[in-house]
């Protein structure tokens, strides 16, 4: 089946967000992106997500939020090259893997230590919270990462061929890494060299690359930043140019 083109919601600096273009690059996927960071949507944003979440992924049958609901969606309507394993066991162990990255590591990684150092003071002009981040990189990241240490593979990836399960726990380093945090790769090298692994693959390396260089631009600056790479882009925008918190950062 020849693939339709989407369009994608939420800029590629979201680590979900990544998840969702590296799969559309590994299947083949067209899309457009409307790459606005999710606190700056509009009300048309909450109809289309109701959490103000992103991605947001619309095709010519579905609109969806959640990058494990886009990504599975994905994996049934185009099934080659196929992102889960094809053995059931693998398929489930897979499916946790990811549930781990997207709720533990997206807590520690991408909500404590990402969002306190990157967010709060370039979207919302907060102050960040040194202490904050250095007691979770002290005494939350060892956790994942000592985990991440006994489940990753001596070579190669975890169930053979790349799949979601690599996918997932590679991705979420980046923000890390913007954060001016780096894992130790003595004391977790299986891990690190994983991570590594999976990095270097083509489409997760083509959609880093993008982020990477969007995280060198205001918001208001990169969808000018994604056209000068050739990023194809929807015609209009549900951003608008103030920051608002969404109903998932009470609390926080």
């Amino acid at each position: 089946m020849s693939p339709n083109s989407a369009t994608i919601i939420g800029s590629p600096v979201s680590p979900y967000v990544r998840k969702v273009l590296a799969v559309c690059e590994i299947k083949g996927i067209p899309y457009r992106l409307d790459p606005i960071v999710p606190f700056f949507g509009d009300e048309r944003f909450s109809e289309l997500s109701p959490l103000r979440r992103i991605p947001v992924f619309v095709d010519d049958k579905v609109s969806l939020c959640d990058s494990t609901v886009i990504c599975e969606y994905l994996e049934e309507r185009y099934p080659t090259p196929r992102v889960l394993p094809s053995e059931l066991v693998d398929r489930a162990q897979a499916r946790w893997i990811e549930e781990f990255s997207d709720t533990r590591m997206g807590d520690v990684f991408i909500w404590r230590i990402f969002y306190e150092a990157v967010i709060l003071p370039f979207i919302f002009q907060r102050t960040r919270d040194k202490a904050k981040i250095a007691a979770a990189v002290a005494e939350q990241m060892p956790n994942v990462m000592a985990y991440l240490e006994k489940i990753a593979p001596v070579a190669g990836f975890v169930f053979g061929e790349l799949s979601i399960a690599d996918l997932s726990v590679a991705i979420p380093f980046s923000n890390l890494k913007w954060a001016r945090v780096e894992p130790d790769g003595g004391r977790w090298p299986k891990a690190c060299a994983w991570v590594e692994r999976t990095q270097g693959t083509a489409a997760l390396a083509k959609v880093t690359r993008i982020a990477d260089k969007l995280m060198q631009r205001p918001p208001n600056l990169q969808r000018t930043t994604l056209a000068d790479l050739g990023v194809p882009l929807t015609d209009a925008t549900i951003a608008t140019d103030k920051p608002r918190r969404n109903m998932m950062l009470d609390g926080v």
